[in-house]
C-alpha cells in the first residue's frame, strides 16, 4: 500500500492475495495488495512464495512467476498469475486463499508517508491514548462499479473492536493519523465521534 518507513518491518510482504482459478491451464485470479510498479513486481522468473492467510512468512519453497495479465469486465482492478507448476484447475484451487509474498529486501524503498499493507495488518489503533482494537485488513474504495480503484481516497482500515462480530472500516486519513510505530505495531490517530460506532 502506498499511502514513515523506508523498508517493511518483516521479513517478507505479501503483493496479491490468491482468489481462485481462472483459465485451464493452472492461472489463478488474485487481489493485488500492492500499488507499486506491476511490471516489476510481477515479471517473468521472479520468485515468490505462497504464505497461508494471515502468515507472516512463507510456508512454501520459492516459485517462478511464469506471466501475468490485468483481466478485464467484472474482474478489472485485480490480477491473473500463472505460476511455475501450477498447470491445472485443480491444482489452482490447491493455492486458493494464500497470499504471494517476497522478501521485503527486494521492494523498493517507499515514498515518505508510505506503507505496506502487511505492516499494518496486526497493529493495534489507538484513538488518542486509548487502544480501541486490531487491524485485520486494509481494503481500498472502489468506484460505483466496483471494478477500479479510486487513486484518490484513503484506505479502509479493517478494525476489529473487541466482542464486535465483524470488523468496521476505519478510512486511513493523515489529517487523523498522529503516528505509526510499526516496529511496536501501534497506530495513533484521532478519529471523528461516531466513527467507531458499530453498524446499526
Amino acid at each position: 500500500m502506498q499511502y514513515p518507513s523506508d523498508k517493511s518491518t518483516s521479513s517478507w510482504v505479501a503483493i496479491a492475495r490468491l482468489l481462485r482459478p481462472q483459465g485451464r491451464k493452472g492461472e489463478l485470479l488474485a487481489d493485488l495488495l500492492t500499488d507499486l510498479e506491476l511490471d516489476t513486481q510481477f515479471r517473468p522468473g521472479r520468485l515468490i512464495s505462497l504464505a497461508k492467510p494471515g502468515a507472516s512468512e512463507p510456508s512454501t519453497a520459492p516459485i517462478a512467476l511464469e506471466a501475468h495479465w490485468l483481466p478485464v469486465g467484472k474482474n478489472a482492478g485485480r490480477i491473473v498469475l500463472k505460476l511455475t507448476g501450477c498447470d491445472t484447475i485443480s491444482q489452482a484451487e490447491l493455492l486458493a486463499g494464500q497470499q504471494v509474498m517476497v522478501p521485503a529486501q527486494e521492494l523498493p524503498t517507499l515514498d515518505p508517508g508510505t506503507y505496506y499493507v502487511s505492516d499494518l495488518v496486526g497493529c493495534t489503533l489507538f484513538n488518542g491514548p486509548d487502544p480501541v482494537g486490531t487491524i485485520v485488513d486494509v481494503q481500498f474504495a472502489m468506484a460505483p462499479d466496483g471494478k477500479t480503484r479510486l487513486p484518490e481516497a484513503a484506505p479502509l482500515l479493517g478494525l476489529q473492536l473487541p466482542g464486535a462480530p465483524e470488523p468496521i472500516l476505519i478510512p486511513f486519513v493523515l489529517a487523523h493519523l498522529d503516528s505509526v510505530d510499526l516496529p511496536a505495531k501501534r497506530i495513533h490517530m484521532h478519529l471523528p465521534e461516531g466513527l467507531l460506532d458499530p453498524p446499526q
